[in-house]
């Protein structure tokens, strides 16, 4: 009797059989999500991630990652051809992660472009499928929520957030950490998280973002994660500007002028191919390249010119990134670089100032000195 009827009130209950329903419905459409028109799968949760992971390992398969923020161009899908020549499968993560922008900084207006970046993402898998040379191809996207990377709570933006955190010193303090206080920081937890979550054999990172990269080997080599770090070669368009998502918010003006700090590195690293190995010679070379196209640019009408602040240029050793007073030729070392581009001073009628009305945008850059045997 007790049974029948608590049979009766659960099955006869709309109130309890709708809910439940639906979540059932919402469980089979997240386990099946795919990109359309391809058979890359969506994965949303920490759960989805670990539930395919696990047949992966089982089968010994090699799973490569490549972590982004959505916002994909050649840079990354360069990163994802090397993935597939060496994985099984490769899972790319497109996450904003809010921990890495400081509170004054673009996190708001950060392109968000899921639909286009599904495109790019189902052409390139057509692509790597009929190229024979790749062991794999691209098998998932990991498109978590800042909740699921947060569980406890997002712990905030600001220097002094309480919270858990990934932090490597010095190094986090250099160069961009000087400007950016909390970016490194919330980088190496991203990162800490992600490799958890996925357990990838490789990862694989541009050296565009050359400090980052020093970052994730020594958080890597200081966590002993069994994880292969993976550097790609800069992207660049065809006069040197190294390809960026933050590129989209300089529009056709400051984009001409956006290679300013590539062409001060060149000028630098000029020096250090001609034998030249102390520091105030060689980022002299840089320095006054940065200060001849601002006086170019200043000559100009407001109408015309771009303004622009040099953040650093920096010449550092290629482990510690701490500043060298000479290079050791036998080892090297990294040219790198700032610029701020300012808004545009007098926007003219219908002028491209670039995405969301082109508010300032800061780019980095960067040039390995090779060591002179390699050179």
């Amino acid at each position: 009797m007790l049974a029948h009827s608590i049979r009766s009130s659960l099955g006869g209950s709309r109130a309890f059989n709708q809910p439940f329903t639906r979540t059932l419905a919402s469980a089979r459409r997240q386990a099946s999500e795919t990109i359309p028109s391809s058979p890359i799968r969506i994965l949303r949760t920490v759960d989805a991630v670990r539930k395919w992971r696990k047949p992966q390992y089982l089968d010994h398969r090699i799973v490569g990652l490549v972590p982004t923020m959505g916002a994909l161009h050649e840079g990354h899908m360069s990163l994802i051809r090397a993935a597939a020549r060496e994985s099984h499968h490769v899972i790319v993560s497109t996450y904003v992660n809010p921990a890495q922008f400081g509170i004054k900084e673009d996190l708001a207006s950060y392109p968000v472009t899921w639909e286009s970046d599904c495109k790019i993402l189902a052409k390139l898998d057509r692509e790597l499928a009929d190229d024979g040379g790749n062991l794999g191809r691209i098998s998932a996207v990991f498109a978590p929520t800042t909740p699921e990377m947060y569980p406890s709570g997002f712990p905030g933006q600001e220097v002094d957030s309480m919270g858990s955190f990934v932090v490597l010193t010095p190094i986090s303090d250099l160069l961009e950490g000087g400007t950016r206080p909390t970016f490194f920081r919330g980088v190496a937890t991203v990162c800490m998280k992600l490799f958890n979550i996925v357990q990838p054999e490789k990862v694989y990172f541009g050296q565009k973002d050359i400090q980052q990269t020093v970052v994730i080997r020594k958080m890597v080599k200081d966590f002993m994660l069994p994880t292969e770090v993976v550097i790609g070669p800069t992207i660049r368009e065809s006069d040197g500007l190294a390809l960026s998502s933050r590129n989209v918010y300089l529009g056709e003006r400051r984009r001409r002028v956006a290679t300013v700090l590539y062409h001060a590195l060149k000028a630098a690293e000029s020096q250090y191919l001609d034998g030249v190995l102390d520091r105030e010679s060689i980022l002299k070379a840089a320095n006054a390249v940065a200060s001849d196209i601002l006086n170019e640019q200043s000559a100009l009408a407001p109408e015309k010119r771009v303004e622009y602040e040099i953040d650093y240029i920096s010449l550092a050793d290629p482990f510690t990134m701490e500043e060298l007073a000479e290079v050791d030729p036998k080892i090297g070392g990294i040219l790198s670089g700032a610029v701020k581009m300012l808004p545009v001073e007098s926007p003219q009628p219908g002028e491209d100032l670039g995405h969301s009305g082109g508010p300032a945008v800061r780019l980095i850059d960067n040039i390995v000195l090779k060591p002179s045997m390699e050179v």
